[in-house]
């Protein structure tokens, strides 16, 4: 006996879900149609401008408010720029630069982008106070690790986004910035008191509840004064006591991927994660990225059997699907968004380069670039000085599988440019570093999250606070070894 039709769209109402390659699949225009709130477009579905246009049209042929989701931050979380990387700075940059107006602009340059595309929603921006240096997954994504900082540019962000009638989503709460584990495998625990997370954690979101941020996204953290053993995203606790009755958020709540280990691991599988989430007090819940449409039906016959059975509450799903459909129609209202200057990003990724120590004197240096592995957040994007530099000598190397003087060697006598990221947290980064500046006149450019660590000798010590092709260009042009684009 297949499902109930009523059940089924009202369990659909409240998924987002995604779909493989550029164009959609027949399945994924029929689910719109059947009552799918919605898609999220990653990496694999964007090939160019145009190619995303048609998609986002083919989808609406669907159902014209169907919700269409993306993941881009600027900086190091682009999925519009994800074969050249960004080009804006990322929010550690706007952090550094500390200019609130530029911060609302560069949003809604990327606003206006999306809006251009027929993209309705972005789950950004990461609002999360990055206190741990060795965080694996927020890091450059956030504003900085001051709380008040933190929060001025998150209402900016929200306000700059939504300006050209994009969605902004706040994530990830009630905080993600003081792990030192990764959600996507595992789930990271804050063991804190709550007082302290009001103090350190919760005051950017005060901040876009307040700016009138359409949605929010949960965190898969452990909280054990207010989650016990599960993540915040089946926490009611968290997401009904706190984010709406404390702060006052009347917006929907979307859950982060729930094929993410932090959710799906914690529940049994995706499905019983979706049935957990919307009893929790969560309204859209994103699927993930590797979908498929027997996925989709396997997600919305557990919502249906879950009311069957009085794990859920019809209402509490009716709730959800109501607050989903709201954001819908918001973004359906939006207007034709403005033109932006296309030099933004550069211009604010230029502002945010921190120079210690002397860069000049680098005519013709050999530049060293540090392989580091990307999150599954970041995904696989180019970055570094690569893409600036005129005819200069770049090696690309593994630092513990790197000798400090077969680097001298092969500078022979030229100065060197060691390009990494996160180097303080990168396997043999920080004694590769160290090695060569003991013996090497060596400087040293973190497009990473530097937090408190500084090479020992070295010449200078460049930041960046990013990996974007803004972030990069900015540091070529910091160095003087002249650009070709």
């Amino acid at each position: 006996m297949g499902l109930d039709p009523g059940l089924r769209r009202l369990a659909l109402g409240t998924l987002l879900a995604a779909y493989p390659g550029p164009v959609p699949p027949e399945w994924a225009v029929d689910l719109v149609a059947e009552g799918l709130a919605g898609h999220t477009l990653f990496g694999t579905n964007v090939h160019d401008p145009a190619q995303v246009a048609a998609s986002t049209l083919a989808l609406r042929a669907g159902r014209p408010d169907v919700l269409i989701a993306i993941d881009e931050e600027g900086g190091d979380v682009t999925r519009l720029a994800h074969a050249t990387g960004s080009p804006y700075p990322g929010n550690a940059a706007l952090g550094a630069v500390d200019d609130t107006a530029l911060t609302g602009r560069v949003y809604a340059a990327i606003g206006a982008e999306l809006a251009a595309l027929g993209i309705t929603v972005n789950l950004a921006p990461t609002v999360d106070v990055n206190t741990a240096d060795e965080n694996p997954v927020i890091g450059t994504r956030s504003f900085g690790a001051d709380p008040a900082r933190v929060a001025a540019h998150s209402a900016a962000a929200v306000e700059g986004l939504q300006s050209v009638g994009v969605a902004a989503c706040a994530k990830h709460f009630p905080g993600h910035g003081a792990t030192v584990a990764d959600s996507h495998h595992e789930l990271p625990t804050v063991d804190v008191s709550p007082a302290l997370l009001r103090e350190r954690d919760l005051p950017p979101f005060a901040a876009v509840v307040e700016a009138g941020a359409r949605a929010v996204m949960t965190a898969h953290i452990r909280v054990p004064a207010l989650t016990g053993d599960g993540p915040a995203t089946f926490s009611r606790a968290v997401l009904v006591d706190l984010l709406r009755g404390e702060y006052g958020f009347t917006g929907t709540v979307i859950t982060d991927a729930l094929e993410m280990q932090g959710a799906a691991l914690a529940a049994g599988g995706v499905g019983p994660a979706a049935v957990r989430a919307l009893a929790a007090g969560a309204d859209l819940l994103c699927i993930g990225a590797k979908v498929d449409a027997a996925l989709v039906e396997h997600v919305a016959g557990e919502i249906v059997a879950a009311i069957g059975d009085g794990r859920l509450d019809r209402a509490r799903v009716e709730e959800a699907a109501g607050r989903t459909a709201a954001l819908a129609a918001w973004t359906r209202a939006a207007g034709i968004p403005p033109t932006i200057p296309t030099d933004l990003g550069y211009a604010a990724a230029r502002r945010a380069v921190r120079v210690e120590g002397e860069v000049d004197g680098l005519a013709r240096p050999l530049v060293v670039q540090l392989h580091a592995t990307a999150t599954m957040a970041e995904g696989r994007v180019p970055w570094g000085l690569g893409p600036h530099l005129d005819g200069l000598e770049e090696v690309r190397v593994v630092a513990t599988e790197t000798d400090a003087a077969a680097l001298g060697r092969l500078a022979d006598g030229r100065p060197i440019v060691l390009v990494g990221r996160h180097l303080h947290r990168l396997p043999g980064g920080a004694e590769l570093v160290d090695a060569l500046a003991a013996a090497y006149p060596v400087t040293v450019v973190e497009m990473g999250w530097p937090g408190r660590w500084r090479p020992t000798g070295a010449r200078a010590f460049v930041t960046t606070y990013g990996a974007s092709h803004a972030n990069g260009r900015a540091a070529a042009e910091a160095l003087g070894l002249g650009l070709i684009g």
